[in-house]
């Protein structure tokens, strides 16, 4: 018993020591594993996916993938240098690329490694809509879900005093980081922690679509497309990593408000904006 008590204290020591704080929400998250040790494994995993799938060649869309990816990177850049937050981008290095591929998805991996698939920009409809998913996915980065999810995977397999074994198999490290980055959960007690992850980073991406200069009313109406072109009812939001479409459309309303706001304030003149034109990636 003393034993099993030890253990419980220490865990719980260790919990309280590997916190950090989720910027805009506040929330408090777990950080069991360094970003300086994460992102550069998902950096070399990122490569790998580069390498194994076909980039875009439509020149227009890569150019305008970039175009919104940076425009929004240089406003949650500024904004978080405004707020005494710059740590949060310690070890980025950001990236976007579209990759040719008839999934409606995208995804970043911690430290801002971004990825679109052709898929799903007929659902974004042009740069608003891009704006939307752009706003989303670098939330997840700024957020540091990727290491709040493997925190949590740590404390599920009974890790939590020994960092070095989660670190001694790195190549299938890295394909967890690509799973928990793309949303992909597997067993049904994570779930409900990756729909948080999920309403945050719509939320932060509201805003961080604001202070770039995008009109964050777009988010519902993206959703709205989304929902539509679903088939069939769609998977119960009960067994799934993602809220219903119906629940995220509703929250982003309820959101709207806050991220206008911002919106208000973004100018062409505004430290929020990014004035990157498309002539710097031709």
């Amino acid at each position: 018993m003393t034993k099993v008590r030890s253990c419980l204290l220490i865990s719980i020591s260790l919990i309280l020591l590997n916190c950090a704080t989720v910027p805009i929400t506040g929330r408090s998250q777990l950080s069991m594993i360094k970003n300086s040790e994460l992102i550069p494994m998902s950096f070399k995993q990122y490569q790998e996916i580069l390498k194994t799938n076909e980039l875009s060649i439509d020149k227009t869309q890569t150019v305008l993938i970039k175009k919104v990816g940076v425009k929004i990177q240089k406003a949650v850049e500024a904004y978080l240098i405004k707020e005494g937050q710059s740590e949060v981008l310690n070890d980025f290095e950001w990236e976007f690329n579209l990759i040719e591929d008839k999934t409606i998805n995208a995804w970043c991996m911690p430290g801002g490694k971004v990825a679109f698939y052709s898929g799903i920009l007929p659902v974004c409809q042009g740069e608003q809509g891009i704006a939307v998913v752009m706003g989303h996915e670098i939330a997840h980065a700024i957020a540091n879900h990727g290491r709040e999810r493997m925190s949590q995977g740590m404390i599920t397999n009974g890790l939590l005093a020994s960092l070095s074994l989660v670190t001694q198999n790195r190549s299938a490290l890295t394909r967890d980081i690509l799973l928990q980055s793309v949303g992909v959960g597997t067993q049904m007690g994570i779930l409900k922690f990756s729909r948080k992850h999920e309403s945050e980073a719509d939320r932060m991406g509201l805003i961080f679509m604001a202070i770039a200069g995008y009109d964050p009313e777009a988010a519902p109406a993206f959703w709205e497309r989304m929902a539509e072109i679903s088939n069939g009812p769609g998977t119960p939001e009960w067994i799934s990593t993602h809220p219903s479409n119906e629940r995220r459309i509703s929250d982003l309303k309820k959101y709207l408000p806050e991220s206008l706001e911002y919106y208000k304030k973004s100018n062409p003149f505004s430290s929020y904006s990014g004035n990157n034109s498309e002539a710097e990636f031709l």
